[in-house]
């Protein structure tokens, strides 16, 4: 088995999008005409987007994510070899950081912040494999 998909289900998918791309320069491949679905341009596995009433057309209830709330129990991690400069754009383009780069005792460094739903998002330095 191979993890294919990560899907967030979000208030607004076109404002999502819009902001992935401003806030982390992550490209979009793909948006469904009815705009309640996205994929954005992530590497292997793809980051994805879809409506909260996708969510109940599909059939199942989710609590949904809000910037007002404490965030999910989950996150989004974005590698960079520049953690800091991608979480200063970050900042500067409407994510709210919760903590800046910092070094973990196994050599990665590591920074927060929260999308505009609310949701996680790590920017991180690769880990170092020996």
């Amino acid at each position: 088995m191979q993890l294919g998909y990560t899907i967030i289900y979000v208030k607004d998918v076109v404002k999502t999008i819009e902001f992935y791309q401003k806030a982390f320069g992550i490209k979009l491949r793909f948006l469904h005409e009815s705009n309640e679905y996205a994929e954005m341009e992530t590497g292997q596995t793809t980051l994805g987007f879809a409506s909260n009433e996708m969510a109940e057309r599909n059939g199942f209830a989710i609590k949904q994510n809000s910037a007002k709330d404490i965030a999910a129990g989950f996150e989004i991690a974005f590698v960079s070899d520049n953690p800091k400069e991608k979480f200063d754009h970050a900042i500067k383009n409407g994510a709210t950081p919760l903590s800046e780069p910092a070094k973990k005792p196994w050599g990665q460094t590591v920074a927060y912040v929260r999308d505009l739903n609310g949701c996680l998002v790590e920017i991180c330095s690769p880990i170092a494999t020996s």
